[in-house]
């Protein structure tokens, strides 16, 4: 059989191109993977870190001793170098060459160093290491010339799944769990404009998912919260966390911004007092008044947050209201916040406040009973029950974004 010769030029243009192109990336590829090699096989066997090697702090620990200390109260880095065998000279050389990387005066109790030797017997360390906190250190290496570096340590984060049904409190769940309650925080952040948290109750469902920090093995705190769900009355709530060009921040299931135009309260994790009432025995008056607002209970001092962005119209003392701080949002809403007993700095008629910044902190000024805020809200200037209002949702995000959040949000909740 007589093979014939392959020609280019038989085939289209535009296959020859193809082929071409393809043949060219080829030689490419594998001159590259051929110069790569050659590298590899040029450097010295010694780099190469042996199976089994250990480090710590950047030190082969089959090369060297390494001794473990703390920080003791009255302690000074100076007197523990001295005791260590290094001299005065040495110690105020250190000093100087560490001053815009670490003072040493900035030593904490409680805090560990570790004393670095060739031998455990030796006399003098040639090295020492300080851990201001578990995220860094500090080494103070005295071999040939006197060397300090900070060395940020490896943060590895790892996604947690945490799911339940409440049995008492949301608390006392996530703590029966083992689970960090600080995430509560992080949950009523995210969805704090579709749960009331503050009428949790038996039954309810929630799974959350989220980061936990790591080092050297140990657990060191948390990171963000990626997803959230909580059900009740048979109603699935979500908050995902989302990123791309165009959006950013946490979206329900339709892909709206999880949080809403106005938040559910002003105080985070409290309860409800007195409800908006018509027909209120008012307990200092002695006789029924209208409560046209809603009041939450809280510990003196309690940050009070302002449910949605505006402006300030009017932080002042009157004899009913106590302290109080009044904001227009937009045509048609207004919120008040009453008995604070004190306001936050800065806040004054004509400020432009953010949804969520603190506004006041919660007491009992005016005509109160006990440390409150009483919660106020106008629509179209008449006073109403905001818990009962049906406010606009967010928009949605464009519908050329929501397939990948569905893709990659709404997926993993």
């Amino acid at each position: 059989m007589k093979l014939t010769p392959f020609k280019m030029s038989k085939l289209p243009k535009r296959y020859a191109d193809f082929l071409l192109s393809l043949m060219l990336a080829t030689v490419f590829i594998l001159a590259y993977h051929l110069d790569n090699s050659k590298t590899v096989l040029s450097e010295p066997e010694e780099e190469f870190i042996k199976k089994g090697e250990s480090f710590q702090f950047g030190f082969n620990l089959d090369s060297v001793y390494i001794e473990k200390n703390t920080i003791k109260k009255n302690d000074v880095f100076g007197g523990i170098l001295s005791a260590q065998g290094l001299s005065t000279n040495m110690i105020l050389l250190l000093e100087h060459e560490a001053k815009d990387i670490f003072n040493l005066r900035n030593i904490r109790a409680g805090q560990n160093y570790h004393v670095i030797k060739k031998h455990e017997c030796d006399d003098k360390p040639f090295a020492i290491v300080y851990e201001p906190d578990q995220y860094k250190y500090v080494v103070y290496d005295f071999r040939d010339s006197l060397k300090v570096n900070m060395v940020e340590k490896e943060v590895e984060i790892c996604e947690e799944i945490v799911y339940g049904k409440i049995e008492s409190s949301l608390w006392g769940t996530l703590e029966a769990k083992g689970v960090n309650p600080n995430i509560i925080d992080l949950m009523e952040d995210a969805l704090s404009s579709s749960v009331d948290f503050y009428h949790t109750k038996k039954g309810d469902e929630f799974k959350l998912i989220y980061e936990n920090k790591y080092v050297d093995g140990q657990l060191t705190g948390m990171g963000r919260l990626l997803a959230a769900c909580y059900i009740n009355d048979n109603t699935a709530n979500y908050s995902i966390l989302y990123k791309s060009k165009d959006y950013e921040g946490y979206f329900d299931a339709e892909g709206r911004p999880a949080k809403k135009s106005f938040l559910k309260a002003p105080v985070r994790f409290t309860r409800i007092s007195s409800n908006y009432n018509l027909h209120r025995f008012h307990p200092i008056k002695g006789k029924t008044i209208p409560h046209l607002g809603t009041d939450y209970a809280a510990p003196y001092g309690t940050e009070i947050r302002a449910v949605s962005d505006g402006t300030i119209t009017a932080s002042s003392y009157t004899g009913g209201n106590g302290n109080f701080v009044k904001i227009k949002h937009d045509k048609v809403y207004d919120t008040q916040y009453l008995h604070m007993s004190r306001f936050a700095k800065g806040i004054r008629p004509g400020v432009r406040v953010k949804q969520g910044q603190t506004i006041g902190y919660v007491g009992a000024t005016g005509l109160a009973t006990g440390p409150h805020v009483c919660f106020r809200f106008w629509k179209n200037g008449v006073q109403v029950n905001h818990l009962k209002e049906k406010l606009p949702p967010p928009q949605p995000m464009n519908m050329k974004e929501l397939p990948n959040f569905l893709n990659t949000g709404i997926k993993s909740c």
